[in-house]
């Protein structure tokens, strides 16, 4: 019993700490896409010059809205379950992502898209089966 407690409370350290990490990611991915100058972003990001601004601002968006879905619901413990559907929405959102490079020809820019998957399959997996948070 005591040994499944404290897998328990690994997961749970683990999964915060994916959870707090992706979170972040993304609000820096956002802030980026939304203060940067085009120009700049460019440098990092070739397609972000060759998108209109009003898409650029839509990711940056659904970022915020994704990274806002794994802490707040979880936190506040206020609709908990919604923390494992944002990772599962920010799974879609990198397959999408990733397909878009690909179709461009930049298949060797979808490493950080397929990371962020596999870190959202993870706090999905957790959060719907091992270690889901306990209301109040």
């Amino acid at each position: 019993m005591a040994t499944q407690q404290k897998t328990t409370g690994f997961l749970h350290i683990a999964l915060w700490s994916a959870q707090v990490l992706l979170a972040a990611s993304m609000v820096w991915g956002a802030t980026m896409k939304l203060f940067t100058p085009i120009d700049e972003l460019s440098n990092m990001w070739p397609w972000a010059a060759q998108v209109s601004p009003a898409f650029l601002n839509f990711t940056a968006i659904v970022d915020i809205l994704g990274a806002l879905g794994l802490i707040l619901p979880a936190l506040l413990r206020i609709q908990p379950t919604l923390t494992p559907i944002a990772a599962v929405g920010i799974v879609v959102l990198m397959i999408s992502a990733a397909a878009f490079h690909i179709q461009r020809d930049e298949a060797s820019q979808i490493g950080a898209n397929v990371a962020f998957a596999f870190v959202a399959i993870f706090i999905a997996w957790g959060r719907f089966t091992k270690a889901p948070i306990a209301p109040k």
